[in-house]
């Protein structure tokens, strides 16, 4: 039986981070048909979307925490990653593991958090991070909505932040396995999926609330 109780949340609560997932440069400069790993129809117009959300969190001084996938090139620390449907991908050295400068707007005053598993929390300083910004509510875009952008979800969720996931500037690596995992997310905190618009306008709000009248 569904949870009648459930308290209605706002989008944002407390403090705010806008944590954009995995969004390399080879999104923008491969356009193979074969991937390394596979992504659903539209998938780079979704990860621009992000810019929308990117832009609007330093309009509002929430802080942006690029999450970047990484690989040493002898493969060491891929352990059981390769296992599955994906191929080698985001390699040292390799142009196409970069994070997205140009198309997401990096800059210096930027967070940078690297990974070498699925989730933004697994054997990284992100909660470190994280508590050091006092932070209370994750905003989620970036990719793949099934994988790390899910798994980070979760972990985050274990953590008692409160988790949304920016539902138009994410993407999966197909279709059905992207809202699988929304409902998935949804099913862990009602109110998690979230559009730009709303997470914009929460922004917007947030930092009217920090202004003194």
């Amino acid at each position: 039986m569904a949870n009648s109780s459930t308290p209605k949340r706002n989008v944002i609560e407390g403090r705010a981070a806008l944590i954009v997932i995995d969004i390399q440069a080879s999104t923008f400069i491969d356009s193979s048909d074969t991937r390394a790993i596979d992504n659903m129809p539209g998938y780079k117009e979704r990860m621009a979307q992000a810019r929308v959300a990117i832009d609007a969190a330093r309009e509002n001084e929430i802080p942006v925490i690029f999450i970047q996938e990484v690989h040493r090139p002898d493969l060491i620390d891929f352990g059981r990653e390769l296992d599955g449907d994906e191929d080698v991908h985001c390699l040292e050295g390799d142009p196409g593991t970069e994070i997205a400068i140009l198309e997401m707007g990096f800059v210096a005053t930027d967070y940078l958090i690297r990974k070498r598993r699925y989730s933004a929390f697994f054997g990284t300083d992100f909660e470190i991070l994280l508590r050091g910004l006092k932070i209370d509510t994750l905003l989620l875009c970036g990719g793949l909505t099934d994988v790390c952008v899910h798994y980070t979800f979760v972990d985050g969720h274990q953590s008692d932040y409160f988790c949304r996931v920016i539902e138009d500037c994410v993407a999966g690596s197909s279709l059905e396995a992207h809202e699988a995992s929304l409902r998935a997310m949804e099913y862990l905190q009602s109110g998690a999926r979230r559009t730009s618009a709303e997470v914009v306008a929460a922004m917007k709000a947030a930092t009217q609330l920090r202004v003194p009248a």
